[in-house]
């Protein structure tokens, strides 16, 4: 080899690129810290959890943990070292007063933690390092149903996002949205319809749900319609008038805007039993009001921690959700199923308290004679749970279709 080729050689393999390591996933980082790096390894390892949590400054402040299903991850960064013979720094639960010392990363000041919890763990947390208490949040891990998970040969429905709608019962808003069609979807056979309040989340995950259920007839050839709340002014600020009213006007909304729209490419079933509704939060009493103002039209509802309280008050600061319990008991009953999921660490505020309520509501509909189901559990404000009982829910919703 020449003198000049050696040179050319060696000046291009100081030209390539290093080779960079993986994203530093949680299973990943358990398995490092098992692993007990020292020197130089513990120093690479922890400029990886730094770039993984945001950087030193972030680990610094005391971020939540990453999580992987049941696998959670936390981290944090002490801006000096502790004192000689001083207690790890650790993850302490609010209530309990249990602690889970986090694991030092050689000799440096990033310290981490990685454990596997019991499905359905929900608690508040903070860290603690000497006199210092920092950081901390929810946390709620629940298990993913097998069939929230993609399966191979099972065929594949399309969603689409929709023009931007603007409303004439809502007027002045613009709100986005989306329609799944299953794979099995045949014009000659009008289809069930689900809607979803609060649309671009729970988009995301539904479409394989139903996809798997309906492969294997758990469920109707159900289309799905994703939306938004309107917005005036910003996107989704009429959130809470069109949710937590107790009106028709969404229901109408529905029935005389979106779904006659979406009836320009798929034919819909107009029964009852052939269409469900569900949402989270406000989204959920929003399901619930659909129903209860037309139940010959939306004839099952979902609603995940529904803001059954007194959020929209009106102007005698009587006027909200909380009536639900009385008017159930007091108005005839109504051909509607309902599915009603909330947790014990819901909120509790001036609105009210969210897991008492859809408790109350729930003897409201056990007394007057309701199919409905229950299902409550540890978690907090959020579509966790919902979405881990999801596929178990719509074959209860289903199970006669």
């Amino acid at each position: 080899m020449t003198l000049s080729l050696i040179v050319m050689t060696a000046a291009l393999s100081m030209q390539a690129p290093a080779v960079q390591p993986e994203a530093l996933s949680v299973k990943a980082l358990e398995a490092a810290l098992a692993a007990n790096p020292q020197g130089d390894e513990a120093a690479i390892l922890a400029d990886r959890i730094r770039t993984a949590y945001g950087g030193r400054n972030a680990l610094l402040r005391g971020l939540p943990p990453k999580i992987d299903e049941l696998t959670v991850a936390w981290a944090i960064e002490l801006a000096e070292p502790l004192p000689s013979g001083a207690a790890r720094p650790a993850v302490v639960r609010d209530v309990g007063n249990m602690r889970y010392p986090l694991t030092q990363v050689g000799a440096t000041n990033v310290y981490a933690l990685v454990r596997t919890l019991s499905n359905g763990t929900a608690y508040t947390w903070h860290y603690e390092a000497g006199d210092r208490r920092f950081g901390g949040s929810q946390l709620e891990v629940w298990a993913t149903h097998p069939d929230s998970r993609e399966h191979a040969g099972v065929p594949k429905g399309t969603i689409r996002q929709m023009p931007p709608w603007q409303s004439q019962i809502f007027k002045g808003t613009t709100r986005d949205w989306w329609v799944y069609v299953p794979a099995q979807y045949r014009a000659d056979a009008p289809a069930a319809v689900m809607i979803f309040q609060d649309g671009n989340g729970p988009r995301a995950w539904v479409p394989t749900v139903f996809d798997n259920l309906i492969a294997k007839g758990d469920m109707p050839v159900t289309v799905g319609v994703f939306i938004e709340p309107g917005g005036r002014n910003a996107a989704r600020d009429n959130r809470s008038f069109e949710y937590d009213s107790l009106s028709d006007l969404y229901a109408r909304f529905l029935l005389e805007e979106i779904l006659p729209e979406v009836e320009k490419t798929v034919k819909l079933r107009h029964d009852a039993a052939g269409r469900a509704i569900a949402g989270q939060s406000s989204g959920g009493i929003c399901a619930f009001t659909a129903a209860w103002e037309r139940p010959n039209e939306f004839g099952k509802v979902i609603s995940w921690t529904g803001s059954f309280t007194n959020i929209a008050a009106g102007a005698d600061l009587h006027s909200g959700g909380h009536n639900y319990e009385a008017l159930v008991r007091r108005v005839p009953k109504k051909p509607i199923r309902v599915i009603l999921q909330d947790g014990s660490n819901d909120l509790d505020n001036v609105n009210g308290n969210w897991f008492l309520a859809n408790q109350t509501l729930a003897k409201s509909l056990e007394f007057a004679g309701y199919d409905f189901r229950s299902d409550w559990g540890p978690g907090f404000h959020n579509y966790l749970h919902g979405r881990a009982i999801f596929p178990d829910s719509l074959r209860w919703l289903w199970r006669d279709h």
